[in-house]
């Protein structure tokens, strides 16, 4: 049976990052875009005609979020993470990325060291660089196929590095990994005992497959939410990042108003008009459209699972309890990431994210995003076995 998620849209001639900007980023017009995090499908029809009925109104003069944006985004948290927040925990930003730079410069000073775990999201360590300070990595450990925390070297770079501040990726962006509680517990537990500020980076929260729940980090202790600031967006889940809106959830009364506070210094004032529509309306309509779309990624999944188990044995898929993004190991082709670069873009003609680029653990994977029709997925899927054949003995 059909689904509105098969229908083929044509992103050129957007502005599209993901399809506008290959010549930017030095790729061959040819290649089929499957990296940057956002889907091609179409946000929910109730958002659309929100939008619609706002840009017939015709004037965009200077808004701002109210009662009824901050109850639907608390209500949405609480239906879908049992987790019942306040209106005045949230800060709004115009997105996580900024929110995390935000953070960095409100808790720590230049030179200090900012914990993060890779193969993590990029702009994790690119904006603790940024902003002076020093990338303390704890990698993850791959083991049987699955990514895990290594707890004794996290509290040995915490207590060593006199670390204040943690980012944490959960559902984790590339492994795929969705903590359980008692993951998270045994990370929140170390960092209390360190003083450790967590901010929680959990965009990709309204993703997980069947069997996978996701547990918001401060949901699980009011003493560990003191020392959390959770960053949500709709972004992610309802294909609105070029709206530029996320809300932080913040309950400890010094933390938030030293994110505000930083924030001011920012120069930054309010959400747009848009963003602010688009979210409320998601939040408010959008349950039924996020059911769907999480049974067509599944099937996406193991359709990609499948393809290649059977296809192209040289690639070892790294099934993801939860994101769209699906991590894949490369690493019996015994390439290094500059070949395996030259390799997705002259040979196979796909634009997968190298693994290279979420930290130096990556190298020899690549990161594969699934939210496309079918069509498009079998057609990357298609162009990587031809290529992977043509290296074959």
């Amino acid at each position: 049976m059909s689904s509105r998620f098969d229908e083929m849209i044509d992103r050129t001639g957007t502005h599209s990052l993901k399809y506008d900007l290959k010549k930017a980023f030095g790729k061959p017009e040819d290649v089929l875009p499957m990296w940057v995090a956002d889907m091609d499908f179409q946000a929910p029809e109730t958002v659309r005609q929100a939008l619609a009925k706002a840009a017939a109104h015709g004037i965009f003069g200077y808004s701002a979020t109210d009662q009824d944006y901050d109850e639907a985004v608390c209500q949405w948290i609480s239906r879908h993470f049992g987790w019942d927040i306040r209106p005045e925990w949230l800060v709004k930003t115009p997105g996580v990325v900024f929110a995390i730079a935000l953070a960095i410069r409100a808790f720590t000073k230049e030179g200090e060291g900012v914990l993060i775990q890779q193969p993590v999201y990029y702009p994790f360590g690119d904006k603790i660089r940024e902003n002076g300070r020093r990338v303390v990595n704890s990698p993850l450990v791959f083991r049987n196929g699955r990514y895990e925390m290594d707890y004794e070297d996290l509290e040995r770079k915490i207590r060593d590095e006199g670390i204040r501040l943690m980012i944490f990726c959960s559902p984790h962006n590339p492994v795929g990994r969705v903590w359980s509680i008692e993951e998270l517990e045994k990370l929140a537990r170390l960092c209390e005992y360190y003083n450790v500020l967590i901010v929680s980076d959990e965009i990709h929260c309204d993703f997980t497959y069947p069997g996978v729940k996701h547990h918001m980090l401060a949901s699980l202790s009011d003493s560990w939410a003191e020392r959390t600031i959770t960053c949500t967006a709709p972004s992610k889940t309802f294909n609105l990042a070029g709206l530029q809106g996320s809300n932080l959830i913040i309950p400890n009364e010094k933390l938030r108003k030293a994110m505000t506070d930083e924030l001011s210094r920012t120069g930054y004032g309010m959400l747009n008009q848009m963003a602010i529509i688009a979210c409320e309306t998601a939040y408010r309509t959008g349950d039924d459209w996020v059911e769907e779309l999480r049974g067509y990624l599944k099937d996406n999944l193991d359709h990609l699972t499948s393809f290649i188990e059977e296809k192209i044995p040289e690639i070892q898929v790294i099934r993801p309890e939860g994101t769209y993004l699906v991590w894949l190991d490369f690493r019996k082709m015994g390439m290094d990431a500059k070949q395996l670069e030259e390799f997705f873009d002259k040979e196979a003609k796909i634009w997968l994210d190298n693994g290279k680029m979420f930290g130096d653990e990556g190298e020899g994977f690549a990161r594969i995003n699934i939210a496309c029709p079918r069509a498009t997925l079998e057609e990357a899927l298609e162009r990587l076995e031809k290529a992977v054949s043509a290296k074959r003995p």
